[in-house]
């Protein structure tokens, strides 16, 4: 066999076959390039138009706000209340004049509306005395007189002692303004109803000095 009728122990032959090999490889790679390219482009563009449609749409105008309105004064009433203050020293007033005579007690002072304004509990005093001071308080201030007097009251009207709230026992005094209520004060603890109301007349007796 002839030596050079082998392709394969021709040099020449492989030189001619890798250059015919190389512009093809080169044609392949830009192809390859240029999709890729193309891929990139489509999915960016892709990519910012869904990013558009994710973005939040500008909110609408709100809707003006509905002007407040205006009563007259006809249709208003100015009421009278004790302020935190007087209502401290009004309960530690009573407090007080509970602690001279030896007594452990409870004292609650409400507003003229009988929500509660202050709470002391003194050193000692009975569980059961802290809601009866309050009750007491309401009650004084809902009828605008001492408890002790309400008592007398539910001979004519026993069902009175059956409004939520209420405590138709001494202990209660109403504070006045001008003849009208505008505060409660109540207290209990005391061995006697007689004795709680005492101290809740001087707490009403310090707001008058």
């Amino acid at each position: 066999m002839n030596p050079t009728s082998n392709p394969s122990s021709n040099p020449s032959s492989h030189r001619s076959s890798d250059r015919a090999a190389r512009p093809a490889a080169s044609r392949r790679g830009r192809i390859l390039a240029g999709t890729a390219v193309a891929v990139a482009l489509l999915g960016a563009g892709t990519f910012g138009a869904v990013s558009a449609a994710a973005a939040p749409a500008a909110p609408a105008a709100q809707a003006a706000a509905p002007a407040a309105t205006s009563v007259g004064k006809s249709l208003t009433r100015t009421t009278t209340h004790l302020t935190l203050a007087a209502a401290t020293q009004a309960a530690q007033a009573a407090l007080d004049a509970a602690k001279k005579a030896d007594r452990q007690v409870s004292v609650a002072v409400v507003d003229r509306n009988g929500s509660v304004l202050v709470q002391l509990r003194g050193d000692g005093a009975g569980p059961q005395s802290y809601e009866s001071a309050v009750r007491k308080a309401y009650t004084a201030v809902s009828w605008n007189a001492p408890t002790s007097e309400l008592v007398g009251r539910l001979d004519q009207a026993p069902t009175l002692k059956d409004i939520p709230g209420t405590l138709f026992l001494a202990g209660g005094a109403p504070v006045r303004a001008e003849g009208a209520p505008v505060a409660g004060i109540g207290v209990a603890g005391a061995p006697s109803g007689a004795l709680d109301e005492q101290f809740a007349e001087a707490g009403a007796r310090a707001l008058g000095k």
